[in-house]
């Protein structure tokens, strides 16, 4: 089907409301295949306004007389209002973005068409392929191998075509280990930590039936990382499938529809904020978000603890293992590795533990909050775990090298973005799209040194030491409400510390702090 047979208008004249605190727009309205653009016309100083229409979480159209309002609830959380004159422009125009925000086609999407000025196709693609990663394990230790077994992706569709696993493993039982787990997600390593010589591991659950099946190559497999590790390592599973798994390790992971649900509840709060105090508090602790923080928090530090003070080898998994289980080993590393809290790292660990490693970004990401549907397979996960980065940068405000700017950009990105890099919900996926070949790398992007002042921490000072988040009520809070609020504030409050860090740089005679490790374009 072409765009233009969805397209049932031309233009029309509309007005534009973007919130109490910013000037309404007039001019053109127009909607073409990937967005709506609102021309304020030749004599006026402001500039085209662009909305990418896969950005639209639900839309709502009200006729009275001879014009119309269409009210749009966006997935980063915005909340946009136009006016229209005409009835059946209103119309006709709703209808256009209602089916033009609706396709779920990946290779008609916008990041097959994106072409931004600066950028090449094929740049930052390159930056964090699981071979990267291999060598830097490969330098602490000589246990692990690359293998390609998956290189077909018909071992496990979800995972990249070369995975790290124990030398002590052939590939032929690495066969035998994917069809034990669930979606063929047999233990693979998240992170290894040198100064333990232990690993964190991620995988799906084992089936094991109602006859509690075992398999000789699994256990193979877990015998092997615990022989490559350090003399005497001890290794602990921590299961996040069920309330009662979860039970006896002192947490509660909910997935899926619960925190689906607990989010949409949270941002219906926030609506509240300029109403009774009492009211709000209700419904804020009624959503529980801030318990899901808390408890993703908690299990992640356990695996950490574990980890790092027990010097045990820690295997995490859930059912199919593409949500909380990596929520905490991606946290469980934020913790130990400094490395993990540098810009480039950051970018590595969510390449790495979130998209390589299968999180579905396409079904968990196709609504936000504001959506009128509500399919099984959506859940604010990822979104969760930025939440629990942006509390270790709360509580740690020197320990990241990243600000709040970068996890809203992810948050954004993750759910309607002109790059690719969060297309599909897996690799086999984004082969057969030819993701990697066809779209920019948001990678690329984030990157150029107009962006980056944006995204950094002004306050950052590197530490090797790990960071410990304590996961009391008065030391969490609600940072989703930040999303909510125009975001000039904190963008003048950014200014003024880089403006005042870099004022005594300059009267110390020494340039701003950048990370070793970011990637050069």
């Amino acid at each position: 089907m072409e765009f233009s047979e969805l397209i049932r208008t031309g233009g029309a004249q509309a007005k534009l409301l973007r919130g109490p605190e910013v000037p309404p727009l007039h001019g053109t309205l127009c909607v073409t295949g990937h967005h709506l653009l609102l021309s304020p016309g030749p004599q006026a100083t402001s500039d085209l306004w662009l909305l990418l229409l896969r950005s639209v979480d639900s839309i709502e159209k009200r006729v009275s007389g001879d014009s119309g309002t269409i009210t749009l609830r966006c997935k980063d959380l915005r909340v946009l209002q136009l006016d229209i004159e005409g009835v059946e422009a209103t119309r006709d125009i709703a209808r256009s973005i209602e089916a033009l925000s609706s396709l779920e086609s990946v290779i008609t999407s916008f990041p097959f068409f994106y072409r931004p000025k600066g950028l090449r196709l094929g740049d930052a693609w390159h930056f964090h392929p699981p071979e990267r990663y291999y060598k830097r394990v490969a330098r602490e230790t000589n246990a692990w191998r690359l293998s390609e077994v998956n290189e077909d992706f018909s071992l496990c569709p979800s995972y990249p075509r070369a995975v790290i696993v124990p030398r002590a493993v052939d590939d032929d039982a690495l066969a035998c280990c994917a069809r034990f787990r669930q979606g063929g997600r047999f233990p693979v390593p998240s992170y290894h930590h040198a100064p333990s010589g232990t690993v964190l591991l991620r995988s799906s659950q084992p089936l094991t039936g109602p006859q509690k099946r075992r398999c000789a190559e699994d256990e193979e497999l877990l015998w092997a990382v615990l022989a490559g590790a350090r003399p005497g390592a001890r290794g602990f599973i921590l299961d996040t499938r069920s309330a009662q798994a979860a039970k006896q390790a002192h947490s509660h992971l909910c997935r899926g529809r619960p925190l689906q649900e607990s989010f949409v509840r949270l941002v219906e709060a926030c609506g509240y904020l300029a109403q009774s105090t009492d009211c709000w508090r209700s419904r804020l602790e009624a959503c529980h978000w801030l318990g899901h923080v808390k408890e993703a928090l908690s299990t992640a530090c356990l695996a950490a603890q574990a980890v790092e003070r027990e010097g045990a080898c820690v295997l995490v998994h859930g059912a199919e293992g593409t949500d909380s289980t990596l929520l905490v080993t991606s946290l469980a590393q934020l913790i130990l590795d400094p490395s993990s809290r540098t810009v480039a790292g950051f970018q590595e660990l969510v390449e790495r533990e979130w998209i390589q490693a299968g999180h579905p970004f396409q079904l968990r990401c196709a609504h936000s909050a504001f959506s009128h549907a509500r399919p099984k397979h959506e859940a604010p996960t990822f979104l969760l775990f930025l939440d629990c980065v942006w509390q270790l940068g709360h509580q740690f405000p020197l320990s990241l090298e990243f600000g709040e700017g970068l996890l809203l950009a992810l948050f954004e990105h993750a759910y309607a973005s002109p790059f690719g890099t969060f297309l599909c919900s897996s690799e086999k996926e984004r082969c057969l799209c030819e993701v990697r070949t066809r779209t920019h790398s948001l990678w690329s992007g984030l990157n150029q040194p107009k962006e980056q002042r944006k995204l950094r921490n002004p306050l950052y000072v590197p530490s090797p030491l790990a960071i410990w988040p304590s996961v009391e009520p008065q030391s969490l809070r609600l940072w989703l409400v930040s999303a909510l609020d125009p975001p000039e504030p904190s963008e003048v409050a950014r200014d003024k510390v880089w403006q005042i860090v870099t004022d005594k740089e300059k009267t110390e005679g020494c340039e701003p702090t950048v990370s070793a490790s970011e990637p050069q374009l």
